[in-house]
């Protein structure tokens, strides 16, 4: 029994510093890992940047085309209601002079 006693926390000093050894040596490449990853982000923005100016330019460009085609729309909606409100006009004089 004497010898269990003594044998027993050796035995767990000696699993729980192997455990610490390996918790050391999975947190160092963890470390490795996020330095890759961190490279490989930057990298990634780098490139997405260099798509700004185009992507700038397409928003302008839709921007344009939006405002041309709202004219466009508001010119032709008002032609229409003139044509409109003449036949309702003219509606309105057929049925005054009967």
């Amino acid at each position: 029994m004497e010898f269990l006693s003594s044998f027993l926390p050796i035995c767990l000093y000696v699993v729980a510093i192997i455990l610490l050894i390996v918790l050391i040596i999975l947190g160092i490449r963890m470390i490795k890992i996020l330095d890759k990853v961190d490279r490989v982000v930057d990298n990634v923005e780098d490139k997405i940047n260099s798509f700004n100016g185009l992507f700038g330019a397409i928003d302008r460009a839709t921007d344009g085309i939006a405002t041309f085609s709202n004219s466009m729309f508001n010119s032709i909606s008002k032609v229409i209601n003139r044509v409109i409100n003449r036949k309702k006009k003219y509606k309105e004089e057929d049925d005054f002079y009967e």
